[in-house]
């Protein structure tokens, strides 16, 4: 072959620049490490999603009365929890961790905490991508209550009135929307409120 005949011949340049193209991209794929899948019994568990969190603060882990609430629901089954913050439990409810574990407050703890989740869990998985800024969207809590969910305009969902601090957080099925306080209904509100007469 003659010299310089790939460059007066575009059909031939066009074939060597795709093929040295291919050869870069077969490369690149060798090089690249494969993800590690991890198997659970007989369950395969693909490669975590990142968690979708906008803010990012120190009080936002899911907490004790958090697990307490996740550990209530069934794990095979989708649901979506909007979990109060733990800072939420103690200024709305009155519930502190240590106070919690003593033997005698156990059980109470336990009912407050089942009736929070009767309220702020449902049946379903909804993400914050799926919930329209434009658009509010209306589902029943497992006990009925009527959860009125929207964005606002920095991307939080907001429920009931209740701003979200994390959302998106993924355990297993569950997907848990950490919240600046707790959904209820007014007569648990009621219920849960301090007697004015305590204070005088």
């Amino acid at each position: 072959m003659r010299r310089g005949y790939y460059l007066k011949n575009p059909i031939a340049f066009v074939g060597v620049v795709v093929s040295v193209c291919c050869l870069l991209v077969i490369m690149i794929s060798f090089l690249r490490l494969p993800v590690p899948e991890v198997s659970i019994g007989n369950k395969v568990m693909k490669p975590y999603k990142t968690v979708n969190s906008r803010k990012v603060f120190k009080d936002e882990r899911i907490g004790k009365f958090g697990e307490m609430m996740i550990k209530m629901l069934p794990e095979e089954l989708a649901f979506t929890v909007f979990i109060p913050s733990e800072k939420s439990f103690e200024r709305d409810l009155r519930l502190r961790v240590n106070d919690s574990l003593l033997a005698e407050k156990r059980n109470d703890t336990y009912a407050v905490v089942s009736r929070v989740l009767g309220f702020s869990a449902m049946p379903r998985t909804l993400s914050s991508d799926t919930v329209s800024s434009s658009k509010e969207v209306i589902y029943d809590s497992l006990s009925g209550f009527t959860l009125y969910i929207s964005k606002d305009a920095a991307g939080m969902l907001v429920v009931n009135r209740i701003r979200s601090e994390r959302v998106d957080v993924r355990r297993g099925e569950i997907i848990v929307h950490i919240m600046d306080g707790v959904i209820m209904d007014a007569d648990f509100e009621q219920s849960v409120q301090p007697d004015d007469n305590e204070e005088d």
